[in-house]
């Protein structure tokens, strides 16, 4: 597997690297992934082939800057460098066992009160997935949920804060593992690869009412460090966690992967880029995979100053964000007729 980071400077500008546990090798000329990915398209050339053509002999110690001690910095692992609203970020949930009896207990009774209950539509979903969401090769199963979060501007890199906008309720981890696309020419989506994140959401604000999850998931997001090309994703385990003042306050384990969905990637993907509004050529995707367990699920109420840290089999280095919450009284937003 080929592991591409993105880097950038205050002198030098944005870099795209190779990356292995100890060094980033540069890749020539290219300052984005996205650059690339377009540099293979039209060449006809796999990324693995063309990231190989390109290694340069200049590299860098990783550990220095993944710890934050470096002035080169990490971009999200994938983004649109040019036009950063023509990437989409979207998402399908419901896609593991564990969401789905988070998603069942909490809305499961009114105002957040856990009890006993007939299946609720999360859990139905999440039911239908396991009947349906695993389609012969080329064959179309049954839609997952599907979920929007914003445009590329949300998107976070390794070590910036994730946001709880001052009009908020919460914010919470969601440790999974996204999907990275570019749109060819010919209106094809092609996955450049997949990358760890923390996709991030307001689940007190969710918990109020299912009707307020479109609304939850508006929020910013943490993409890498480390896109991986041609990933191993069938049986992956991980370990997210919380921090506060120093110590571990929260820690789980969590499994993805599609032996522990109830979707195949194919299936995912095809009902996502279905629609023609979604294979625009030239635009940048990123899709979120589902998520395995949760901090908020126990109990944990995060605040600024906490970091999250999300680790992966198979996907590099963890990714590790702080949280900002803004206090300040929201702001009322004010239409003028032109």
């Amino acid at each position: 597997m080929i592991r591409l980071v993105q880097l950038t400077h205050p002198r030098h500008g944005r870099r795209v690297a190779v990356a292995d546990d100890r060094q980033l090798r540069f890749i020539q000329p290219y300052g984005s992934i996205y650059v690339l990915a377009k540099a293979a398209i039209s060449t006809n050339k796999s990324l693995a082939d063309t990231v190989n053509r390109s290694l340069s002999n200049e590299t860098l110690d990783y550990d220095p800057i993944h710890r934050g001690e470096s002035e080169w910095k990490f971009l999200p692992a994938f983004d649109h460098p040019e036009e950063p609203t023509r990437c989409l970020v979207t998402g399908t949930g419901l896609t593991h066992k564990a969401s789905a009896e988070n998603r069942q207990a909490m809305h499961a009774g009114e105002n957040g009160e856990k009890k006993a209950a007939a299946m609720t539509d999360s859990m139905r979903m999440y039911q239908w997935g396991l009947e349906g969401g695993r389609p012969a090769p080329s064959q179309i199963g049954v839609s997952p949920e599907w979920f929007y979060k914003g445009c590329g501007t949300v998107l976070r890199a390794h070590n910036e804060p994730l946001e709880v906008p001052s009009f908020g309720n919460d914010g919470g981890d969601e440790a999974e593992v996204a999907g990275a696309y570019i749109i060819d020419p010919s209106g094809k989506p092609r996955r450049v690869g997949l990358v760890l994140s923390n996709e991030f959401s307001d689940h007190v604000l969710e918990q109020k009412n299912y009707l307020y999850l479109a609304h939850s998931k508006l929020r910013t997001c943490a993409l890498g460090p480390e896109l991986v090309i041609d990933a191993d994703f069938k049986n992956n385990r991980g370990r997210v966690s919380v921090e506060r003042d120093g110590k571990v306050i929260w820690s789980d384990q969590f499994f993805t992967g599609e032996t522990n969905m109830s979707h195949t990637l194919e299936n995912l993907e095809h009902h996502h880029f279905k629609y023609a509004a979604h294979c625009r050529p030239g635009d940048a995707h990123i899709h979120f995979l589902g998520a395995d367990v949760f901090s908020f699920g126990a109990g944990i109420a995060l605040q600024t100053g906490d970091v999250m840290q999300i680790e992966l089999s198979g996907f590099g280095k963890p990714l590790r964000n702080p949280i900002h919450i803004h206090r300040t009284a929201p702001t009322h937003v004010k239409v003028e007729q032109l």
